[in-house]
């Protein structure tokens, strides 16, 4: 099923190569939660063999998703990625409730979260009342939307500086980091003269794999500019297996420096690590070095973000699940223009009231609810054998299979942990099928907007 121009407007624009869409896959994943999340992961197996295995084993477990991601997109080069995935693979029902998911609490919540982060690190910098950190959020967000508004190629481009900003940072620290970071070792060595052994068991391991892959989370988002990518059969794949790659890789030398310049109990209670390491290494002065940083980083994730979301109800509403004026394209800039306008309207309602933070927490795990069937859906539709594959995923089945399972080990878990929280979320969820049933008998009238 191809479903290649909008209503009202005619086709997206294709400028996005494989160089602005490998650095949507890294400067969305990298934001602020290497530089906090650390913590999560070290306070549950607080050994440096724990610490590294968990981070490596995160970085697996998203590339194999990102393979997944990869075949499906290289098959159906639309805009909406997962949506479509879905789609085809189960049905539109299901497709329906992962962007119900997005617009009311994931993708919003999680661009409502991002925007406060970089307003509160920037009240580091400046003072700022709460009031006055909502309304930078949420200008934040309008810049953002505004610059997507205008054109794909300027928000890619945009996202591609920033990202080789942020690469450039993040080699600083590390090359810094065990450059100066002698002393502050020499002083974790001889702290930890004689240690008490760590350990964790098989709970712990899967609570710190949880938490990073937090940290990862944001790989499959370049799929949902399918249609705004230069030969996206292959760019896309390899955008997501180059991202992946480099994301990993910063994420384990980001940790290595941690380690090296702080004692593992403070990299385990830290809220601040990357902070508190700077700290350790050039004092004072380096924690507001890393502020910078943060609100740095925080600001290109949300621009990717910004960027990805309004493609997929772009590509409902052109399926017929949401209002068809949101499947429009705007004739001069050739963007999802009101889907943009959308998204960032709630985005901003949901930073002036507050409410992103419960809805956010309680729904986000439910996203690998919908990752462990994109991979079982995979499955299926080679087995339906309905199209040619330009890209085929290394080690099929064994690759969707380990992701299926894992993704839903990961919902388990969080229900185990959180039950309350984690059924409340998935309802939230769940009611968005009576809408959907509600929605498809509606007739589909043709040539209106």
């Amino acid at each position: 099923m191809s479903r290649a121009s909008g209503e009202g407007g005619g086709d997206l624009r294709r400028a996005i190569g494989l160089r602005h869409a490998t650095a949507m896959v890294v400067g969305t994943i990298i934001g602020a939660a290497i530089f906090v999340q650390p913590s999560e992961v070290t306070g549950q197996v607080p050994t440096m063999l724990g610490v590294f295995a968990v981070w490596l084993a995160a970085g697996v477990l998203t590339m194999f998703g990102a393979l997944v991601c990869a075949e499906l997109a290289s098959n159906y080069p639309e805009a909406g990625g997962v949506y479509v995935y879905l789609r085809e693979a189960f049905s539109p029902a299901l497709g329906f409730l992962w962007g119900w998911a997005m617009f009311w609490t994931m993708h919003s919540g999680i661009i409502a979260a991002i925007a406060v982060v970089c307003a509160r690190y920037l009240g580091f910098l400046v003072e700022l009342s709460d009031l006055g950190q909502k309304s930078v959020a949420v200008a934040i967000i309008v810049i953002l939307s505004v610059v997507n508004y205008f054109g794909v190629k300027h928000g890619s481009v945009l996202q591609t500086v920033i990202t080789a900003g942020k690469l450039v940072a993040i080699a600083a620290i590390v090359v810094l980091g065990f450059a100066f970071g002698g002393d502050a070792h020499e002083a974790v060595v001889s702290a930890a003269a004689t240690p008490e052994p760590g350990s964790f068991g098989v709970v712990e391991f899967a609570l710190a794999l949880g938490a990073g892959l937090f940290a990862f989370g944001g790989w499959h988002m370049v799929t949902y500019n399918a249609e705004e990518t230069t030969d996206p059969r292959t760019t896309i794949p390899r955008a997501l297996v180059i991202g992946t790659l480099v994301v990993t890789a910063c994420y384990v030398v980001l940790n290595a420096v941690y380690l090296y310049v702080l004692p593992m109990e403070t990299v385990a209670s830290s809220d601040r690590v990357a902070a508190d390491a700077a700290d350790a290494v050039f004092g004072r002065g380096g924690g507001v070095a890393i502020s910078v940083l943060v609100i740095f980083s925080s600001f290109g994730a949300l621009s990717g973000i910004v960027l990805a979301g309004p493609r997929v109800y772009f590509a409902m509403a052109r399926d017929g699940l949401l209002f068809r004026w949101l499947g429009q394209v705007h004739e001069t800039h050739r963007t999802p223009h009101r889907a943009i306008a959308l998204q960032g309207f709630w985005s901003s309602v949901l930073v002036i009231t507050g409410s992103y933070r419960e809805l956010f927490t309680r729904v986000i795990y439910t996203e690998w609810i919908f990752f462990g069937l994109m991979a079982i859906g995979l499955i299926l539709l080679r087995r339906r054998a309905e199209v040619s594959r330009t890209y085929e995923v290394w080690g099929y089945p064994w690759v969707p299979g380990i992701f299926a399972i894992s993704a839903f080990a990961v919902v388990v878990n969080q229900v185990i942990s959180q039950p309350v929280e984690s059924l409340t979320g998935l309802g939230l969820v769940l009611v968005g099928l009576p809408v959907y049933f509600i929605w498809a008998r509606k007739p589909i009238a043709t040539g209106s907007t």
